[in-house]
C-alpha cells in the first residue's frame, strides 16, 4: 500500500481498485446514508477521474485542482533512473541492423540551475581562436584530411565515421566510444557537427605553416594534445574509457584503485626517493632521464625502472598495476613523443609529483600552478634537479606533502568523469557555432553505434566498454562555460609560472654552491 492507503484506510491506489476500496471500506448503503446523492456522484467523478490521471500516468497540470493532491505512482524513480539505454548484444536483438533507432532524443534533466565549469574550460576559446574570424569551412575539412585518422560526422543526433588510415592500437575505438556516451549522457543536445580526428602522439598542424599574407587557412583537427607551436585542438585522451592493451580500466575504476592503494602505505613510510616506471626509447628525453639511475659512482635519489610492456603483457601485467605504484614519496613525470596519458595517473598518487618541464599540453593541465600542484624540474639538468628537489622535500616533510595532496585534489575533484563530458560538450558546441556549412554524411561514412562499438569486442576491451557505458541520461544540464582568458591574463599566467620556475631554479643554485662548497 502507498501512502494514501495510510491517510485512507481501504483506498488502494491503482485503477479501478480506488473506487472498490472506498465502497468496500465504508458500504455502500451507509455511504449514501451519509452524503446526498448529487454529492456522492461528484465525489464519485473526481475520484474517478484521479485514478484514471494516476493508472495513465499522465502529469497534472500545475494550477488545477488536482494539481494540490498526491497520488502514488506507479513509478517512483526519477527521470534518469527511469529512462535507460539498454545495450543488448544477442544475435536476436542484432540481427540484420547494428544500431537502433530507438534511443531517446530529448534531455529534460531534473535540476535546472547548474555551476560553473572549471577555470581549465577557459582554455576552449583559445583552441578555437584561430577560427573565429573565418570560421570553418568543408574545403578546410578536404584539405585537413591527409592528417586525420577518421572524420566523424553528427547528423540528427547520429554518429557517423569515415575511417582514412589505421591508429595505432585501438586508440580510435575508445575515443570514438568516449563521444558516443556523450551522446547518451546528454541526448539531443550535441549539435550537427563534422570534426577530423588524429589519434597518434605527435601533433600535427604546425602554425607556422599558416602564418604571413599569402597562407591558407588551418584545417581544424582534433588530438590529444597541443603546443605553443601547433593548432591541434585538444581533446580528451582514450584512456579516459580505458587503455585495453596494457590493461588499464576507465578512469573512475582506475582513480577508485590508485587511492585504495596510496592508502597501503603512509606518506612518512614511503621510500624517501623520486621514482619512475616507463618504457625509455620514446624519446630522447627519457633516455637522458636514464642517466640519473642508481650507480655505483653516484645516487642522485632516484630509483628508474624500465618497462617492456611485450614482458608485462606476458605476465598478466601483474608487476605493472599502477595503484601499486604509490610506495615512493615522489614520483616523476616526464613526456613520451609528445604528451603522457601518465600524468593524471601519476599525480593521483598522493606523492609530491616531480614534472620535468613539459613542451606539450592536454586539455586540463593548463591550469595547474607549480609548488601548488607539482614541483618543476628542467629538462637540461634533470639529474641536479631531481637531487636537490628530493633532498628538499625530506627536509621539508609537510610542505612535500601538502603539493603531493594538492594535485591529487586536483585531479579528484576537477578531472572527473563529469567534467570530462563537459569539457566535450562545450568544446563541440563552440566548435559547431564556427561551421559555415550544414554537415553532411559523407559517401564512405558508416553509421557507428554502442551496439556495433561493443557487442563485436571480446576480452579486456570488451569488459572496458561495458565499464564506462553511460546507462542513462544526466540528471542535470552540463555545466555553464565562463569566458575566454583576456590575453593579458593569459600573459599574467605564463609570467607567473615562469616566476615559480626560476625561483626554484635558484634554490637548486644555491644547494649545489654550498654543497660543492663543502665537498672542496
Amino acid at each position: 500500500m502507498g501512502e494514501h492507503a495510510k491517510i485512507f484506510p481501504g483506498f488502494w491506489p491503482y485503477g479501478d481498485q480506488v473506487i472498490l476500496g472506498c465502497i468496500h471500506k465504508v458500504g455502500l448503503g451507509r455511504f449514501k446514508g451519509l452524503v446526498s446523492t448529487t454529492a456522492f456522484l461528484f465525489l464519485f467523478s473526481f475520484v474517478l477521474i484521479a485514478a484514471l490521471f494516476n493508472w495513465m500516468q499522465i502529469p497534472i497540470i500545475q494550477g488545477s485542482p488536482l494539481a494540490h493532491m498526491s497520488f502514488t505512482s506507479r513509478s517512483t524513480k526519477k527521470h534518469h533512473e527511469r529512462v535507460e539505454f539498454p545495450l543488448n548484444c544477442s544475435v536476436a536483438a542484432l540481427q540484420g541492423k547494428k544500431c537502433p533507432n530507438k534511443y531517446p532524443s530529448v534531455f529534460e534533466p531534473d535540476e535546472s540551475s547548474t555551476d560553473t565549469c572549471p577555470d581549465y574550460f577557459r582554455w576552449i576559446h583559445q583552441d578555437l581562436q584561430q577560427w573565429k574570424t573565418s570560421g570553418i569551412t568543408e574545403d578546410m575539412i578536404e584539405r585537413g584530411k591527409a592528417s586525420a585518422h577518421f572524420r566523424l560526422v553528427i547528423v540528427g543526433g547520429n554518429v557517423y565515421v569515415e575511417k582514412y588510415t589505421r591508429p595505432y592500437q585501438t586508440r580510435d575505438v575508445f575515443t570514438k566510444w568516449g563521444i558516443l556516451q556523450l551522446l547518451r549522457l546528454y541526448p539531443g543536445k550535441v549539435p550537427d557537427l563534422d570534426l577530423l580526428f588524429y589519434s597518434g602522439d605527435e601533433t600535427k598542424i604546425m602554425r607556422s605553416d599558416y602564418q604571413g599574407p599569402n597562407s591558407t587557412l588551418a584545417p581544424p583537427l582534433f588530438h590529444y594534445c597541443g603546443s605553443e607551436e601547433t593548432l591541434d585542438i585538444v581533446f580528451p585522451d582514450w584512456t579516459f574509457w580505458g587503455w585495453a592493451e596494457v590493461n588499464i580500466m576507465p578512469w573512475e575504476d582506475m582513480l577508485r584503485a590508485i587511492k585504495k592503494g596510496r592508502k597501503r602505505t603512509k606518506w612518512e613510510q614511503r621510500e624517501p626517493y623520486a621514482f619512475w616506471k616507463g618504457n625509455p626509447h620514446v624519446a630522447k628525453n627519457r633516455l637522458d632521464l636514464m642517466k640519473c639511475n642508481l650507480s655505483d659512482q653516484y645516487d642522485w635519489n632516484v630509483r628508474l625502472y624500465y618497462k617492456n610492456w611485450s614482458e608485462v603483457a606476458d605476465e598478466g601485467f601483474n608487476n605493472s598495476k599502477l595503484e601499486d605504484q604509490c610506495t615512493y614519496r615522489y614520483k616523476i613525470y616526464i613526456e613520451g613523443s609528445t604528451w603522457s596519458v601518465s600524468k593524471k595517473y601519476i599525480l593521483a598518487c598522493d606523492s609530491m609529483t616531480l614534472m620535468i618541464k613539459p613542451r606539450y599540453f592536454d586539455f586540463f593541465s593548463r591550469s595547474m600552478v607549480p609548488m601548488q600542484h607539482y614541483w618543476p624540474i628542467r629538462r637540461q639538468d634533470k639529474c641536479r634537479d631531481l637531487k636537490f628537489a628530493v633532498e628538499w622535500g625530506n627536509n621539508h616533510t609537510q610542505q612535500a606533502q601538502d603539493i603531493g595532496k594538492a594535485g591529487s585534489k586536483f585531479i579528484e575533484e576537477i578531472l572527473t568523469m563529469r567534467n570530462v563530458y563537459d569539457y566535450m560538450f562545450h568544446l563541440l558546441n563552440e566548435y559547431s557555432k564556427l561551421l559555415k556549412y550544414r554537415p553532411t554524411v559523407p559517401s564512405k561514412a558508416r553509421r557507428i553505434c554502442v551496439e556495433s562499438t561493443a557487442c563485436k569486442q571480446k576480452g579486456v576491451w570488451k569488459e572496458f566498454l561495458f565499464q564506462s557505458l553511460v546507462k542513462s541520461p544526466s540528471t542535470k544540464p552540463p555545466c555553464e562555460l565562463p569566458p575566454p582568458y583576456e590575453p593579458q591574463a593569459i600573459q599574467a599566467s605564463m609570467d607567473k609560472i615562469d616566476n615559480i620556475d626560476k625561483q626554484v631554479e635558484n634554490w637548486g643554485n644555491v644547494y649545489w654552491n654550498k654543497l660543492n662548497d663543502t665537498n672542496q
